[in-house]
């Protein structure tokens, strides 16, 4: 059973990302516009599940598939959609999950979405302070219960998004 563990910003996620992101571009080479470090281990300071979330933006989502065997030799387990369309959603770790992976198009509001959420809280520190505090709280209340976990946060961070989404647009 996988257990919630939300803890303090470590200082290598940044490096964890970037190594990673170098294992993507060697797959999937010009198929990748960019790739962003995106989630709560890609802000500085903020409390964590220690999980890096990478958001590649490629020109065709549906190229992606094609390169499922060479995600699982490193260790993804591909899960299509995964509940968002347009998204190619991967994992790596099984029950210690290290990585999460999610591949848009260019042009997805998702991508938007994420960037912003992520750069509201690098630029808003009582956003930010208030949301780790509830993760850690959510984390220590639902050790076992990942759906508690994230249902427990969906009001905050619709609160957060919706102010991150206008704070980006402006």
């Amino acid at each position: 059973m996988r257990k919630v563990e939300v803890c303090p910003y470590n200082e290598k996620w940044p490096a964890m990302f970037l190594e990673e992101a170098n294992k993507l571009k060697i797959i999937f080479g010009n198929d990748i516009v960019d790739i962003y470090h995106i989630g709560s281990t890609s802000v500085p300071g903020l409390k964590a599940k220690p999980i890096i979330d990478m958001m590649p933006v490629v020109k065709d989502i549906n190229s992606i598939d094609r390169f499922n065997a060479e995600m699982n030799k490193i260790g993804y387990i591909q899960k299509g959609e995964n509940g968002i369309p347009g998204r190619r959603y991967f994992q790596k770790g099984g029950d210690n999950r290290t990585h999460h992976v999610h591949f848009f198009q260019v042009g997805s509001y998702e991508i938007k979405r994420h960037l912003a959420f992520r750069d509201y809280l690098r630029f808003h520190p009582e956003s930010k302070k208030s949301y780790g505090e509830l993760k850690e709280e959510l984390a220590q209340q639902f050790p076992y219960d990942i759906g508690s976990y994230i249902n427990g946060k969906e009001q905050l961070v619709k609160e957060i998004e919706a102010k991150a989404i206008d704070w980006y647009q402006g």
